[in-house]
């Protein structure tokens, strides 16, 4: 069954690293938004953010932190580690080459039609 399939541990995802870029720079700029507000900012469902904060916190990228004293106990604060940092660095510098190859490519076939 297709719903027994995908709650398989074992079954491949396809991970974006677009979206690990997008969730980096919005923890790095609102660390203290909600996985709600978060979720919201990035046009992605909740579940898909939990997942990949939680794959981005087991690499050691993201350090989850809550607040002991909050009456919520469900506040919570993300923080970049320095290999998130470091991670978050690569990820723009990879997307920024594919965006010039793309505009590269664009321009080239943009002059050969003229």
């Amino acid at each position: 069954c297709y719903v027994q399939y995908m709650n398989k541990k074992n079954v491949p995802q396809k991970r974006n690293p677009e979206s690990d870029l997008d969730i980096l720079r919005e923890v790095h700029n609102n660390p203290n938004l909600s996985q709600r507000d978060l979720a919201r900012n990035l046009d992605m469902s909740l579940g898909k953010l939990n997942y990949l904060i939680r794959s981005l916190a087991s690499k050691g990228l993201i350090k989850i932190n809550n607040f002991k004293n909050s009456d919520r106990k469900l506040n919570y604060i993300y923080v970049l580690t320095p290999e998130g940092i470091k991670q978050k660095l690569n990820l723009t510098l990879k997307f920024m080459e594919r965006k010039m190859k793309e505009y590269d490519e664009l321009k080239s076939e943009i002059e050969g039609d003229n």
